[in-house]
């Protein structure tokens, strides 16, 4: 790994950033763990020694060593102007979801700090940011790994960036990119039950899930489609289209139309699950329409590069097929490309959960202490 030091800042020790820290403690050769932020508090190592630094196994109790200065919410500006006086390269990896974090990253890039993050927001709004980040990463002599905003630990990104780069042709990517989507549907249509026979209703089967916590604690976060169009936006990007944001193309939303308008407050949320039932019945007709031609319902989404068209939401598919053979909350992601032919290239594997994501995380990094 990288032989000059190298500083890393953390923003985020929620599931995916707590995992990572354990993660983090592990390696061989770490980075000095020099930024910790959370919430409301963050964790600083001295200036202008940048040492001790903050221990990635006892970061939680950290706070209370003298040597480490503890102050409130920096801005993402506060945090460049800490990382980059560092006396060496700097790294800073967004464990959060935060839409204005991800909007300072070309901030970040420009002054040399190289990014790793989970956070879709960055990749995933409007196509101008995109560029921005990319371009400010050259000018910055900077890196940017984001293998986790698709697929959680799973290999799509950097799988896609090798085909492109490679010089093969992508046709077509296809797939079920929800973990909670995935298993709603594979508990709700599953290919081994007997037409005729009565199953879980679809209220039921989303109230399973988000006891399970398989759902965002808002459900309709999931049922919108939008995280889903968020990593088509990602993938096709990568694919070569300029897609100008996640609402600029079809997008199927399993709210009921007469339940879209609720808050999005947790009276909104309780509201929800108690009205739900109501719709069962357009569930069931769709999930019946399927059985009769054989097939099961799935929810996919699906980029022909081709046609430059990208679409989430509801389709039927044969029950050998291996979208419809999915367990549990798996992912599966097919890319169509003229090298492999009719025969497409096919990732599969857990799509969601702490661990599998901060491995991602993780791995991206020591990518970047491996180029920096």
């Amino acid at each position: 790994m990288a032989s000059k030091p190298i500083y890393l800042g953390v923003i985020g020790v929620g599931g995916v950033g707590t995992a990572f820290l354990q993660q983090l403690s592990k390696l061989p050769n770490a980075p000095s763990l020099v930024l910790l932020a959370r919430s409301s508090k963050t964790l600083l190592a001295p200036t202008p020694s940048y040492s001790p630094a903050i221990p990635a196994a006892d970061w939680a109790t950290a706070s209370s060593a003298p040597s480490i200065t503890t102050s409130g919410t920096l801005t993402p500006s506060e945090v460049v102007s800490y990382l980059s006086s560092a006396p060496g390269r700097s790294v800073l990896v967004d464990n959060t979801s935060d839409p204005n974090l991800a909007s300072a990253y070309p901030e970040f890039l420009k002054a040399g700090i190289s990014i790793v993050t989970p956070n879709k927001k960055g990749f995933s709004s409007d196509l101008s940011l995109w560029k921005d980040i990319f371009a400010s990463a050259a000018t910055g002599k900077a890196l940017v790994y984001h293998e986790s905003t698709v697929g959680a630990g799973l290999p799509v990104i950097s799988t896609l960036r090798d085909l492109v780069a490679t010089g093969d042709e992508v046709t077509r990517i296809e797939g079920v990119f929800s973990g909670t989507l995935s298993f709603l549907f594979n508990t709700f249509a599953p290919v081994s039950s007997p037409a005729g026979t009565s199953s879980a209703n679809w209220s039921d089967v989303v109230s399973q899930a988000k006891e399970l916590g398989y759902t965002e604690p808002d459900p309709r976060d999931d049922l919108n489609g939008m995280d889903v169009a968020r990593k088509l936006t990602i993938l096709a990007r990568i694919a070569g289209l300029e897609v100008q944001s996640p609402d600029s193309f079809p997008i199927e939303s399993l709210i009921p139309a007469e339940l879209a308008s609720l808050p999005a407050t947790s009276e909104g949320v309780a509201e929800f699950m108690k009205r739900l039932p109501e719709f069962d019945g357009q569930m069931a007709a769709l999930k019946e329409q399927a059985e009769k031609a054989g097939k099961v319902v799935r929810y996919v989404g699906s980029v022909d590069v081709g046609k430059k068209e990208v679409k989430v939401g509801l389709q039927q598919f044969a029950k050998d097929s291996a979208i419809a053979g999915l367990k549990g909350s798996d992912n599966i992601i097919s890319f169509y490309t003229k090298r492999y032919g009719s025969n497409p290239l096919i990732i599969q594997g857990a799509g969601a959960g702490g661990d599998v994501t901060a491995m991602g995380v993780t791995a991206d990094l020591i990518k970047v202490l491996e180029r920096l």
